[in-house]
């Protein structure tokens, strides 16, 4: 039978991927494709990038199936009044149109913009970690911390669509400067590039994200240390959501999520420890049950499940 797709977008600080989202949030076969982003490029490099991956997920497209609309997820912050995106690790875009971007490449259908931390959210409650959760955090700890939270089932009301953008709150016993201008965000201190930067002024040598994560497999102090202390700050800033949302359920995802199973094992140690409440407490913290699917899946229900976003 013919199948009503969802073309789903995912922009990142790191690279832009697409692919085709069928009604049961399964990746069409050869339609996945991604990018490049990153701070150092520009604006018109990171277009291509944007047109390359659509390009390549429509020619997936199969024999009597239709692209119905394509939602697409950023890293945030973004602007849903003017739909544009300025995510903070890519400083080329500010106020870029993106939704605009992509509406040409896909006229005709609707084009949908959320940020990646409420595409998480809703995937996992979706077919995820997180199905039958009512009250729900959704993060992405990768090159930033982005964030979504549903209550109820569904997003938070958002007039600029940055509800839920949990990687730039303060988080307590941290003074580490943010790109934001801030001062002990959640994102300065826990993402993947920051604690790799925290490691090496401990003596790391490594440079990525997998050497820490393999430094710490092998049991190097430092790589320990490191993921302890973003795991720490993750999990205070959960603890406060938590106590703010009365969460049932974290469920994270993002590269720098799978650097070990420790980090959220650190994560529920500091929930435990900043919290007296036992409403507060009974938030469980899980990882991503989407691997790293979840952001496009996400990015699909903006199609297939709009109801989450009402």
């Amino acid at each position: 039978m013919p199948s009503s797709l969802a073309l789903a977008v995912d922009f990142g600080g790191t690279k832009v991927e697409a692919a085709l989202i069928d009604p049961d949030a399964r990746v069409v076969e050869g339609s996945r494709h991604r990018r490049p982003t990153g701070p150092t490029a520009d604006s018109p490099a990171l277009q291509r990038s944007v047109v390359d991956v659509v390009t390549a997920a429509l020619a997936a497209l199969p024999d009597g199936d239709e692209v119905v609309g394509v939602g697409i997820g950023s890293a945030g912050p973004i602007d849903t009044v003017h739909d544009a995106v300025s995510p903070l690790n890519v400083p080329a875009w500010r106020g870029h149109p993106l939704v605009a971007d992509v509406r040409a490449l896909v006229p005709g259908v609707p084009v949908v913009l959320a940020i990646d931390g409420l595409c998480i959210a809703v995937a996992e409650h979706w077919v995820g970690a997180g199905r039958g959760a009512g009250n729900l955090l959704g993060m992405v700890v990768s090159t930033g911390v982005g964030g979504g939270v549903l209550v109820g089932g569904r997003a938070l009301p958002s007039p600029t669509g940055n509800a839920g953008h949990i990687g730039h709150i303060g988080v307590a016993g941290f003074d580490d400067r943010c790109a934001c201008g801030g001062t002990g965000c959640l994102e300065a201190v826990a993402s993947g590039p920051r604690t790799v930067a925290w490691a090496r002024t401990q003596g790391f040598t490594g440079a990525t994200g997998e050497d820490l994560a393999a430094a710490h497999a092998a049991g190097d102090p430092i790589a320990l240390a490191a993921v302890e202390r973003a795991g720490t700050a993750i999990g205070r800033a959960v603890a406060s959501a938590a106590n703010l949302l009365d969460l049932d359920l974290a469920a994270i995802g993002g590269g720098f999520s799978r650097v070990s199973p420790a980090l959220l094992d650190h994560a529920r140690a500091a929930v435990a420890e900043h919290t007296v409440f036992a409403f507060a407490n009974r938030v469980r913290i899980v990882p991503s049950g989407l691997g790293d699917e979840g952001p496009l899946i996400g990015a699909a229900a903006l199609i297939h499940r709009p109801e989450h976003f009402a």
